[in-house]
C-alpha cells in the first residue's frame, strides 16, 4: 500500500493511511500485519533500480550494520542505531544511498533472522 500518514508514532500498534490516488477516507493499518514500513523518496521509485547490499568504502557509516531476512524471504541490509532483541520494531537505512527508500522501520515479529554484519 501507498500513502501517506498523518499519526504514525512508532510505538503504537497501529496508524492510518490515506491511500494515495485515492478519496476514501484514511485505512488502519495494523503493525502486527507488516513487515515493515517504508519511507521513499518518491512513490514511483525506480523499478529497474536493484538496491546494492554493500557500503561505500570511502564515506563513514553512522550505527551498526545489519542484516534483515523476512519470513517471506527477502533480505535487506542497512544500518541502524535502534535495534535491540526483545524491541517489537527498529528503524534502519538502507546500505545504497540511491535507493528509493530513506528509511524503514522493521516489524521485529516478521523477521526471520536479524544479524549484525
Amino acid at each position: 500500500m501507498k500513502g501517506h500518514t498523518t499519526d504514525f508514532v512508532p510505538n503504537r500498534s497501529f496508524f492510518h493511511l490515506s491511500l494515495i490516488d485515492s478519496a476514501e477516507k484514511p485505512i488502519m493499518v495494523r503493525l502486527e500485519e507488516l513487515k515493515a514500513v517504508f519511507f521513499v523518496k518518491d512513490f514511483g521509485g525506480n523499478p529497474d533500480h536493484r538496491d546494492r547490499r554493500d557500503f561505500d568504502s570511502s564515506k563513514h557509516i553512522m550505527g551498526r550494520i545489519i542484516r534483515v531476512l523476512f519470513r517471506d524471504g527477502e533480505e535487506l541490509v542497512g544500518t541502524t542505531q535502534g535495534y535491540q532483541q526483545g524491541r517489537p520494531v527498529f528503524f534502519m537505512v538502507p546500505a545504497d544511498p540511491d535507493s528509493n527508500i530513506e528509511r524503514f522501520m522493521v516489524v521485529a515479529s516478521a523477521a526471520k533472522e536479524i544479524t549484525f554484519i
